[in-house]
């Protein structure tokens, strides 16, 4: 595997700053500043507020997480000479790191994290942190319109072994993500069909240990959300539906929901549509999903702007959804 940066380089400031460092790299970046439970610590914390409020009430907590993990902020290369546990650590959690970027809108830095967590990974020969954050650097391409090197990054994560079941199935959906957007309506029904074959193959002994959140749910939307990106509404709106009616979801699931509304718009299922308006409005400050509350933004302006063939109650409830994605979040009661 290669970096997805190109040429590493000795800073990146636009990574750093971003984080909130502000103290003098160590001198000695090659020894190491941090043990594998402080990364961990950090990480379980990051995986916890994004789980259970979102990409976005974690990226406040970026600047504590450098000066935890110094390491953070030193070029890879100079953390050559380091244990390949906590090199392993550092990946894992840059990986992390790069998938809140992502999904709180931060696409540059994201991509930054991402080159430096596969930069880590290949340090230490972790080749399943590796394809994992090969696997999200192709949905942060699909997402700002690059399926063609989407469907490249994805296809580098197979190796010469067959890959486990579960891994296969998340290969194809990232693949059919970026075919459907290119317009290979087939290739992508194909592959997302495929998906749902591997999946249900079950687990295995092979499935690295992150693979835990390939799930039914998961599926299912993704399955939705191909469907709809095809305009297939009648297959996309009852597997959207399933996906984001399951309860107690990591925050970042309310994609699911969003992306059900858009294809209820596109359906012209305007009471289905109005009705889902009103159930999500009322908790749309507190999505943490920057994805998410960009994609009921855009539906919600999109049926402002239609007008006429709209039905009045439906552009109300439009209005009232894009008001209430644009109000502050409260804090909840436990929080200063």
């Amino acid at each position: 595997m290669t970096s997805l940066d190109g040429p590493r380089r000795a800073h990146d400031p636009s990574y750093e700053q971003h984080l909130g460092h502000r103290t003098p790299l160590p001198a000695h970046p090659d020894r190491p500043v941090s043990s594998v439970p402080d990364v961990v610590r950090t990480m379980r914390r990051l995986l916890d507020l994004d789980a259970g409020r979102g990409a976005r009430a974690a990226v406040p907590v970026l600047p504590e997480a450098v000066r935890a993990v110094p390491e953070l902020a030193v070029q890879p290369a100079h953390l050559a000479a380091l244990d390949s546990e906590l090199l392993a650590a550092l990946a894992e959690l840059c990986e992390v790191i790069g998938w809140i970027l992502f999904d709180a809108g931060l696409h540059r830095r994201a991509h930054r994290a991402n080159a430096r967590a596969l930069a880590l990974a290949e340090l230490c020969g972790d080749r399943w942190t590796g394809r994992l954050v090969l696997l999200n650097h192709s949905m942060l391409q699909a997402h700002t319109g690059h399926p063609r090197a989407a469907l490249a990054t994805a296809s580098r994560v197979p190796g010469p072994r067959p890959l486990p079941a579960r891994v296969g199935a998340l290969v194809l959906i990232r693949q059919a993500h970026a075919t459907a957007i290119l317009g290979a309506d087939h290739a992508a029904a194909r592959r997302i069909g495929r998906a749902r074959d591997l999946f249900l193959d079950g687990v295995s002994a092979g499935d690295p240990p992150w693979a835990w959140w390939i799930d039914e749910t998961e599926l299912l939307g993704h399955e939705g959300w191909v469907a709809a990106r095809l305009h297939r509404w009648d297959q996309a709106i009852p597997l959207l539906r399933r996906a984001a009616a399951v309860p107690d979801g990591p925050s970042y699931r309310d994609l699911f929901t969003a992306e059900l509304l858009s294809a209820l718009v596109g359906a012209g299922a305007w009471r289905d549509a109005e009705e889902l308006i009103r159930e999500v409005a009322p908790r749309v400050a507190r999505i943490g999903s920057a994805r998410a509350a960009r994609s009921l933004g855009v539906t919600a302006a999109l049926l402002l702007r239609r007008g006429a063939g709209v039905p009045s109650a439906l552009r109300d409830a439009a209005a009232h959804l894009s008001e209430s994605l644009s109000a502050p979040e409260r804090p909840p009661a436990d929080r200063p």
